[in-house]
């Protein structure tokens, strides 16, 4: 398995966390769906630090160089990520919770989706 980060410091950006979860909410999680060989991916923010970006989870053999759906988050704030990673995952464990994660976060918040 492979993960792979994206993460913006918005500093230079008109953006912000908050506009960036609304872009979130309207358009930005539903193409993702349609990807192949991806596990997971999710949005993670920090206001502390003023940054943005995404991890997702790819299954061992996925194709990486697949036509992706569009770098809206690069189009919106108008330079590509400040870090880019791309690394093996060693392990992965899931705890007790209290199911599915889809539609779950802080972008979804004011939908009562949380």
């Amino acid at each position: 398995m492979r993960a792979t980060i994206a993460w913006w410091d918005l500093s230079g950006s008109g953006q912000t966390i908050d506009s960036l979860r609304e872009y979130l909410r309207d358009e930005g999680v539903e193409p993702w769906e349609r990807v192949h060989g991806m596990r997971l991916k999710f949005w993670i923010s920090d206001r502390d630090t003023n940054r943005w970006g995404a991890v997702m989870l790819w299954d061992s053999g996925a194709d990486l160089k697949q036509p992706m759906p569009p770098n809206r988050a690069t189009e919106l704030i108008g330079y590509p990520p400040t870090v880019r990673l791309a690394c093996d995952v060693e392990a992965i464990v899931e705890g007790v919770h209290s199911g599915r994660l889809i539609d779950r976060g802080l972008a979804f918040a004011s939908e009562g989706k949380s």
